[in-house]
């Protein structure tokens, strides 16, 4: 009765499409060490350097040799079959288990470290952000989004959660009075961020109309008082200098001063009757 296959038999071989590069390097140690491989692919072995020094090999030598070489094929083989084809020509030229492994490791490896080094800034810039005065709400949002997208991209998933309150938190003064009503009234582990986004927007324009409104009634207040002292100039000074200027070339006046024909006339006959008396 034949045996049924082992795993160790017939592997399953983890495939590396350019993602996670520190995941596929554990997974293919471990079947390289389960497959007695592990130290060709770590430390390489050992050929005759030409013809004559491969003369030089006893036959044991030359045995194990030749079983090296095979071992070693077989885990380039693995390495080579561990790949997408989209990383393959990377690897195509080596003629080792080695050369492949270490040019994996240097590809990706060093890109994971700055992987984790970009992460660890978009993690930051995410705590640390605030909505500037100038801002609006569907511009803040687009940063927030933007950093949230970009911190899964570099294999961090952060719960909507964690947004929602972060971004109560980075909210201006303004929004005081709706971040204190969301967190009495909703149940912030429930609420999505799509939900948050429709209220703050809702209440900027509210904001938006109250202070168009009062901009309205402040302007209208001026202008109605500047026409109010408009008017009191115009009919002081008017009615003041041609009262004024009136009163000195009016014929009113004039009458007022004897200059008028009738009162000049009144003055004569008194005079003349005064005399009249004097003399009789």
């Amino acid at each position: 009765m034949a045996a049924p296959s082992t795993s160790l038999t017939n592997p399953q071989i983890p495939q590396f499409n350019g993602k996670n590069y520190d995941y596929w390097a554990i997974t293919m140690k471990a079947l390289f060490c389960a497959q007695d491989l592990w130290e060709f692919v770590e430390n390489g072995y050992q050929e005759p350097v030409d013809a004559t020094t491969y003369n030089a090999l006893t036959q044991a030598e030359k045995d194990l040799l030749k079983e090296n070489k095979k071992k070693d094929s077989k885990a380039l083989f693995l390495i080579f079959q561990g790949v997408n084809e989209s990383i393959f020509p990377r690897i195509q030229v080596a003629t080792k288990s080695k050369q492949a492994w270490d040019i994996l490791q240097t590809a990706y490896q060093g890109m994971g470290k700055v992987k984790i080094t970009k992460l660890q800034m978009l993690r930051r810039d995410f705590e640390t952000i605030y909505m500037k005065e100038s801002d609006t709400i569907e511009s803040f949002f687009t940063q927030i989004i933007g950093l949230v997208n970009q911190i899964k991209t570099h294999g961090e998933n952060l719960e909507e959660r964690r947004v929602v309150e972060n971004i109560l938190r980075s909210l201006p003064t303004r929004f005081e009075s709706i971040v204190v009503a969301i967190e009495e009234t909703k149940n912030i582990s429930q609420f999505s961020v799509d939900e948050l986004h429709a209220s703050l927007i809702s209440h900027e324009h509210r904001l938006s109309r109250s202070t168009n409104s009062n901009l309205e009634h402040a302007f209208k207040t001026q202008v109605s008082i500047s026409h109010g002292r408009g008017r009191g100039r115009t009919n002081f000074r008017g009615r003041g200098r041609n009262s004024y200027r009136g009163g000195r070339g009016s014929p009113s006046n004039s009458s007022g001063r004897g200059s008028s024909p009738s009162s000049s006339s009144g003055r004569g006959n008194y005079q003349t009757s005064t005399q009249n008396q004097l003399q009789s």
